[in-house]
């Protein structure tokens, strides 16, 4: 019964894609500490998120997941729904409109 646990156990880790990809995601419309958290609240509920650090200055997120869980896709639109800008991809309006004004940009999204 243990071998059976075992391999079972083993098998799962493969199957939920124990390899993990890093990538730096462009959060060019964030815009204040405020931000900075909510972009990474948001980033690590996201299920086969492993790690996120946003950096505020150069206005970067550097992220480690596991690819057979989610995908660079699926962030940036979990990003675009909480109101911002991910790489090529435009912050959701609605979202962006519900920001407090330090968060939003001079010149609109």
């Amino acid at each position: 019964m243990k071998h059976l646990i075992l391999t079972v156990s083993i098998l799962g880790l493969f199957a939920c894609g124990g390899d993990t990809t890093s990538v730096d995601i462009q959060l060019t419309s964030m815009q204040c500490g405020m931000c900075e958290s909510t972009i990474e609240e948001g980033v690590k509920a996201l299920d086969g998120v492993v790690a996120f650090d946003v950096d505020l200055d150069k206005k970067v997120g550097h992220i480690e997941y596991k690819a057979g869980l989610v995908d660079l896709s699926a962030i940036e639109k979990a990003i675009s729904a909480l109101g911002y800008s991910a790489n090529n991809t435009q912050a959701n309006a609605a979202a962006y409109e519900a920001l407090p004004g330090c968060c939003k940009l001079s010149g609109g999204h």
